[in-house]
């Protein structure tokens, strides 16, 4: 006969084994809405990028795209290996960027730099970047609706600093083009996500160079 501790130790068993089964369940069903979330795409790479120079305003072809996952960096960055640097005091903001030709120049793991747009260095030039609005984990954009004309962003590049001021910020369709309405006479900085609480709209932000 079973004794009455064995009872109760065979008991204890079965109910940790059931509450183990069921949190294995619970996680790998989390695990799976977590890594179906990360298959989303705001656009397509590479993205084309035309300027006409008799035109106030030049377009960027893009994809739409949602995503929805916790953006969140908890490791130390090396930012030596990116091609340069955005950084947006008020929103705490501090991503890397690659080269146009990169594998990893892809807005489904990075702020992305359009290829055909100018780097910082270009007299009149307009750096163009992309990045994921939201709440997932790519949301690289996530908070740039906080920003305000005025604000100030900075782009590291090639060991030098440039720093540019907000001066529009404007909502566009989301129907495959963007037109960037930006002063040809300035170096600017265009920063493009998606619009938060919209699925049909993207937000532009432009920034002019300030030294």
């Amino acid at each position: 006969m079973f004794k009455k501790s064995h009872v109760l130790l065979f008991g204890s068993l079965l109910i940790f084994g059931g509450f183990f089964f069921l949190s294995f369940q619970y996680f790998l069903r989390m695990r799976e809405e977590v890594y179906s979330d990360m298959k989303i795409s705001m656009m397509d790479l590479p993205i084309s990028y035309e300027e006409d120079s008799d035109s106030p305003v030049s377009s960027v072809e893009i994809a739409p795209a949602t995503s929805d996952e916790p953006v969140e960096e908890i490791y130390e960055v090396d930012y030596s290996k990116y091609l340069g640097v955005l950084e947006i005091p008020r929103i705490r903001l501090k991503r890397g960027f690659y080269s146009a030709d990169s594998p990893y120049n892809n807005v489904e793991h990075n702020v992305t730099f359009v290829n055909g747009s100018d780097l910082p260095d270009v007299a009149n030039g307009n750096l163009i970047l992309l990045g994921h609005s939201g709440d997932s984990y790519i949301s690289f954009f996530a908070y740039l609706y906080l920003l305000n004309v005025g604000d100030d962003c900075y782009i590291f590049y090639n060991n030098q600093a440039f720093h540019y001021k907000i001066v529009k910020i404007y909502q566009v369709e989301k129907n495959g083009i963007v037109n960037i309405e930006r002063n040809y006479d300035k170096k600017t900085l265009t920063l493009i996500t998606c619009t938060r609480g919209s699925d049909t709209l993207q937000t532009v932000y432009i920034a002019e160079f300030v030294g």
